[in-house]
C-alpha cells in the first residue's frame, strides 16, 4: 500500500524534491559545502570552534606516503580509517584490534597490511569520494562507544543523527549497527533507525530497511528501554554546528564516547529523509514552525525551544 500524496502532504512529509529545492538548495549556500563535505576540513574547523571530535591520529595525502605506511600505523592497536571526501560509509575500514602482523575488524574477519594499504590506496584514488575526485585518507581515534550501547548494537559504533534546520534541532535518531551493516551505522546498508524523542531522549520507534522492528535483530533487545544520557548536552552540541558551518539544512552525526563524552562524528548538507520513519512523523510541520519564529536565539533558547515545541512525542 502506498499513501497518496494527499495524505503525505497532511502528514508534513518531507520529499526528496522538496529536500533537494527548498531546503539544500534555498537553505545551504553552496561556497560553505566543502566545510562538510570535506571530514578533513570538518574536522578542523570543528576543534578551532572548541568542539569535540574524535582525534586525527594521521593523514595520507600521497600514494608516496604508503611506503611508511608499517610506521605510521604502528603506535596504534585499534583505529578506523576513512575517505576525507567519501559518503554513505564507503571506505571505512574499523580496526579493533592487532595481533601480530593481522588487524582485525569488528566482525573477527583479519586484514594483512597489504590488505589495509589496497583500502587506502583506493581511498586515495577517489574511488569512495563525491564525484571521484581524489581523496585523503584519514586515520582517526576509535570510539568508544558507551556501555549503554551495548545492547543495542552488533560489533560497531552507534551514533546520533540529528537534523540542525535554521540552527534549531528538529528530529533526531539513533542509528544501531548490525550484522548486515557489517558493524557500520548506515541505514542504507543495513542499519536499525531508532527514533528519539527530543524532550526525553527516549526511544520512540525503529525501523530496518523502512520497516518497523522492535527489537535489535542481532542482540534481541528491546529498543522501548533505550534512553540516551546526556541528552541536551547532544541538542545543544549540534545546534552549535550552526554558526560553525553557515548551513540551514545540516544532519549532525553525534557519537558517545564512554571516556569523553559526546562527540561530532560528521556533518551533513544534503541530510536523508528516513529519520521521518523512524520517528513516525513528518518533517515539514517542524520546520514551518521554526520559519515561524521570528527572534534571534542563542544556542541555549533553540534547543529549549525544540524541546517546548517537538516533544510531545
Amino acid at each position: 500500500m502506498f499513501a497518496n500524496p494527499f495524505t503525505l502532504k497532511k502528514l508534513g512529509i518531507l520529499g526528496m524534491n522538496k529536500r533537494n529545492i527548498h531546503y539544500i538548495a534555498a537553505q545551504n549556500d553552496r561556497k560553505y559545502y566543502p566545510l562538510v563535505d570535506n571530514k578533513l576540513k570538518t574536522k578542523v574547523i570543528a576543534e578551532n570552534a572548541g568542539i569535540s571530535v574524535p582525534k586525527l591520529l594521521a593523514t595520507i595525502k600521497r600514494q608516496s606516503q604508503l611506503r611508511k605506511l608499517t610506521d605510521i600505523l604502528d603506535p596504534y592497536k585499534k583505529f578506523v580509517i576513512k575517505p576525507a571526501q567519501g559518503s554513505a560509509g564507503k571506505g571505512i575500514i574499523v580496526i579493533v584490534r592487532r595481533e601480530g602482523d593481522l588487524f582485525f575488524k569488528p566482525n573477527g574477519q583479519s586484514l594483512k597490511l597489504r590488505d589495509i594499504h589496497r583500502d587506502i590506496s583506493n581511498i586515495l584514488s577517489g574511488l569512495y569520494s563525491l564525484g571521484g575526485k581524489t581523496d585523503v585518507a584519514m586515520v582517526e581515534q576509535l570510539v568508544e562507544f558507551d556501555p549503554i550501547f551495548e545492547r543495542y548494537s552488533y560489533e560497531g559504533v552507534p551514533d546520533i543523527r540529528v537534523i540542525i534546520y535554521k540552527g534549531y534541532p528538529a528530529m533526531a535518531m539513533l542509528r544501531c549497527s548490525t550484522k548486515e551493516s557489517d558493524g557500520k551505522a548506515n541505514l542504507h546498508q543495513g542499519a536499525v533507525g531508532v527514533g528519539i524523542g527530543m524532550a526525553s531522549g527516549k526511544a520512540l520507534f525503529a525501523v530496518q530497511h523502512d520497516a518497523p522492528v522492535t527489537k535489535h535483530p542481532d542482540t534481541g533487545y528491546d529498543f522501548s528501554e533505550l534512553q540516551i544520557p546526556h541528552w541536551k548536552e547532544m541538542l545543544s552540541l549540534s545546534a552549535s554546528c550552526y554558526e560553525v558551518t553557515h548551513l540551514g539544512y545540516l544532519g549532525v552525526d553525534i557519537v558517545l564516547d564512554k571516556n569523553l563524552g559526546p562527540l561530532i562524528l560528521e556533518l551533513n548538507a544534503r541530510p536523508g529523509l528516513a529519520i521521518q520513519i523512524a520517528n513516525r512523523v513528518g518533517s515539514l510541520k517542524r520546520f514551518d514552525k521554526i520559519d515561524e519564529q521570528l527572534d534571534k536565539l542563542d544556542i541555549a533558547d533553540r534547543v529549549k525551544f525544540a524541546i517546548n515545541h517537538f516533544g510531545a512525542n
